[in-house]
């Protein structure tokens, strides 16, 4: 059973009847240093992957920061010293396919970085905080991968280093009892708008996932036969034809959660359909979309995976903010340590 306390002005928490944490404080701390280190390593070896240092903020004139569902604001500052400004990513897509046209790097090879953004217009809940942590990762392809095929081969690589790091976290803390489904079931979002054409997107991913357990959703950001969109999606990076959610089942919640947004990128073809079909062609005299465009850019496949979402699954947790330091309203606080649930 849950049980839903609202704010109007910020937020919404809900508390899940008789949650009680697996772990204390001390040994959740100790756990998402684990998990942390684990995945890092673990996603490194499935997609042939190095680690990487990334920027927090980048120059809005260079394109490379993300407008992701393509309505939120970024946050900008002043650097006097610069005589610029500069924005705080939301996301690192566009920077890491850069990222490995200069480093140098060849088909089969790609990067990992660890992104932290605060996004401003996020409406917080016991999923969704102002601060976002990822790692963030980059994959050079050929034209010959740009499918189907190569998309869902790569989610199964992914999944089977979310699932082998739970094994070890289990091991560590017996009282952990989390369980995952390696079976991946994957579905486009037109079909499932079929399956459950009079529920919202979310509605639909909840009902679909609870079935299945682990689901990939794939060709997200056109609009469905409804007129709809399953979710919004900024233009240039994902090709809308080849991308995708990663959701689990998550106990604590009853809810579908995402833990990773992914696909193959637009190649300048692709982004040269999509600017137009969001009315963003503006965009086409920006750097990074002028060297799209020009086919100077390596062909990419990546994706953003949520730490905390990953910490919050693995570790069984009803609340975001148990595993990660961020900013709560006053009501979702009170609500919480009624429940006897500890934010950071």
């Amino acid at each position: 059973m849950l049980g839903k306390v609202e704010d109007n002005r910020m937020g919404t928490v809900i508390i899940p009847e008789g949650y009680k944490s697996c772990l204390s404080t001390y040994e959740t701390q100790e756990a998402i240093g684990m998990i942390k280190n684990l995945m890092q390593k673990k996603l490194c070896m499935a997609l042939k992957l190095k680690r990487v240092t990334a920027p927090l903020f980048v120059d809005p004139a260079s394109g490379l920061n993300d407008d992701l569902n393509g309505v939120e604001r970024p946050v900008t500052f002043d650097i006097p010293d610069a005589k610029m400004e500069a924005q705080v990513v939301h996301s690192l897509a566009k920077w890491k396919r850069m990222a490995l046209y200069r480093y140098n790097f060849h088909p089969g090879k790609g990067i990992l970085c660890d992104m932290n953004a605060i996004r401003r217009d996020e409406e917080l809940d016991n999923l969704h905080s102002a601060y976002v942590d990822q790692w963030d990762w980059e994959k050079i392809i050929t034209a010959e991968d740009r499918n189907m095929d190569y998309l869902k081969n790569t989610v199964t690589r992914i999944v089977e280093a979310i699932c082998n790091a739970l094994d070890e976290v289990k091991y560590q803390y017996e009282n952990l009892h989390t369980e995952l489904c390696r079976d991946i079931t994957f579905i486009t979002s037109q079909e499932l708008e079929d399956l459950y054409p009079n529920l919202t997107p979310k509605e639909r991913e909840n009902a679909f996932v609870k079935e299945k357990k682990t689901v990939f959703i794939m060709q997200i950001g056109d609009l469905l036969k409804s007129g709809e969109r399953h979710d919004g999606r900024a233009p240039d990076y994902d090709d809308w034809k080849l991308n995708g959610d990663l959701l689990f089942w998550h106990e604590p919640l009853q809810c579908a959660l995402e833990v990773s947004s992914m696909g193959i990128r637009v190649d300048a073809k692709t982004l040269d359909e999509q600017l137009t079909k969001a009315g963003c062609d503006e965009r086409r005299n920006l750097t990074f979309h002028k060297m799209l465009l020009n086919n100077e850019l390596p062909l990419t496949i990546g994706g953003g995976i949520g730490q905390s979402r990953i910490c919050m699954l693995l570790l069984q947790k009803a609340h975001v903010g148990e595993v990660q330091a961020s900013i709560w309203d006053e009501h979702t606080l009170e609500a919480c340590e009624k429940a006897g649930i500890e934010i950071l």
